[in-house]
């Protein structure tokens, strides 16, 4: 139990990907005061919390609305996620979503997609619709990797001026690299169950 919370908090710190956003972040946030800058980063965050929540509260619901399988979706998360973790392991000068805006984020860019990003959609409702006896563990995972993710982006001064920009750089491509092989797992996983339904 202790085992599978933790090892599902990794796959979402991993999939948040708080490291690889706080260039991101600090570039966005630049012109704003430091006071603010908190603020806005708590409220972004807060906000990923919820949708991500809600993604993983009634995603069967969803999927069920739309007609989708827990196949396709695992499919097409593993598709997505793998794009993402390439562009993180190949370094893009726009990040592994894309560029930044300019002005105070409200809910877009910041909070939906680069914490809240498809993967991570993607990945919550399929940990719920696959084992929903299990919400509660998912529930605290969720938590546990959004506290860790609010914690990296509240210090990511701080982080950038202390390790260095080409350290930034190899954390993020660490983490991709150990997303490509989450990417693979779901794709595999995916593919699986797709070729037993045949």
């Amino acid at each position: 139990m202790a085992s599978e919370l933790l090892s599902a908090a990794v796959v979402l710190v991993l999939v948040l990907d708080p490291f690889g956003n706080v260039a991101l972040v600090n570039g966005m946030l630049a012109g704003v005061p430091s006071g603010r800058r908190r603020f806005v980063i708590l409220r972004e965050c807060a906000i990923a919390f919820a949708i991500l929540a809600l993604f993983m509260t009634f995603g069967r619901s969803f999927l069920e609305l739309m007609h989708l399988s827990e196949t396709s979706v695992s499919i097409a998360g593993g598709v997505i996620l793998f794009m993402i973790a390439i562009r993180m392991v190949f370094a893009h000068p726009e990040g592994a979503l894309g560029g930044p805006q300019r002005g105070e984020p409200l809910v877009v860019p910041l909070a939906v997609p680069l914490i809240a990003g498809p993967s991570a959609l993607a990945t919550v409702m399929l940990m719920a619709s696959r084992e929903p006896e299990k919400i509660g563990m998912w529930g605290a995972a969720l938590t546990a990797a959004m506290v860790f993710a609010t914690v990296v982006l509240l210090a990511g001064t701080k982080l950038q001026e202390w390790l260095g920009e080409h350290a930034m750089q190899a954390i993020e491509r660490l983490m991709g690299l150990l997303l490509t092989a989450v990417a693979v797992e779901m794709l595999l996983a995916g593919i699986r169950i797709f070729l037993e339904g045949l």
